[in-house]
């Protein structure tokens, strides 16, 4: 039997609206753009669209500006792992910011992997609001 071809698709890029994490709906793209005008609150990211691969593992990472923790320490880069749950599944990748905005502002660089092949590697660069 032939083995299913998966189809990834960067659905969308740049600024989006105030994603809802406990919410199984996706935020709605704002901007599509690589750089971003950011203040207190604005969600950044990308959203693939993914089919035929129900079962796989994503994994992703988020390689951010150098900014510290509380206890003074620079944060490391972001990391986590996906199951996807349906042959067409949606997945957002991405971040909101907050104090101190100054810190984040810079390049971030959003790589996502399925079955340790990158199939989405972003760089979105915010910069503070005009």
């Amino acid at each position: 039997m032939a083995k299913k071809k998966i189809d990834i698709e960067l659905y969308s890029y740049g600024q989006y609206t105030e994603w809802d994490r406990g919410s199984r709906n996706l935020p709605k793209i704002v901007n599509i753009t690589d750089t971003i005008e950011a203040e207190i609150g604005t969600e950044f990211g990308y959203i693939l669209k993914i089919r035929k691969a129900k079962g796989k593992k994503l994994e992703f990472r988020i390689i951010h500006p150098p900014f510290k923790d509380d206890a003074g320490e620079v944060m490391p880069d972001f990391t986590g792992e996906y199951y996807i749950n349906s042959n067409d599944y949606a997945f957002f990748l991405g971040d909101c910011t907050w104090e101190p905005l100054e810190d984040k502002l810079g390049e971030w660089r959003l790589i996502t992997y399925l079955e340790g092949q990158v199939i989405a590697d972003k760089i979105l660069k915010l910069t503070p609001k005009a």
